[in-house]
């Protein structure tokens, strides 16, 4: 007997001005599911990428190369990966839709396959793109370019 499938499937959100801007967001929420918010960027939530660099560059590069480095106020990539994969952990078998921020994906895709964390920042996720895991007994697996109206149900 199979023991029940947790099918996940993460749809990126659309490009807002603020992203457009490079702008870091404000950890939009994930309604129903708490633990999939966006990242946690604290006291750089609104400012640009070259705001913060011209403020404090070494702080964005640690950011960016240190997944334990947290932003003033916010939360580290670790803990980013951390949060997605305990509510991934916590999803009861079937299927699940959500909406999600690009860095939510991210992280998602790393706890799913057991990367490092430094991999985050190699992970490219298109706007309004869709992102399949399908787990089963602990185990992860990820379904690549599946078209984005496809129902896999």
């Amino acid at each position: 007997m199979k023991t029940p499938l947790t099918r996940v499937r993460l749809s990126g959100l659309p490009l807002d001005t603020d992203a457009r801007l490079g702008r870091f967001g404000h950890a939009r929420p994930c309604p129903g599911y708490e633990g999939l918010r966006g990242l946690d960027a604290g006291e750089w939530a609104g400012r640009t990428l070259d705001e913060v660099a011209a403020e404090d560059p070494a702080a964005l590069q640690a950011w960016m190369t240190d997944p334990g480095y947290a932003p003033p106020g916010g939360e580290s990539v670790d803990a980013l990966i951390a949060r997605v994969g305990a509510e991934l952990a916590a999803l009861p078998a079937g299927t699940h839709r959500m909406t999600v921020e690009r860095a939510v994906v991210r992280a998602a895709v790393v706890y799913a396959l057991e990367l490092p964390a430094p991999v985050f920042w190699r992970l490219d996720v298109r706007p309004e793109s869709v992102t399949t895991l399908t787990g089963r007994s602990g185990r992860w697996n990820l379904l690549v370019g599946g078209p984005k109206d496809a129902d896999e149900d």
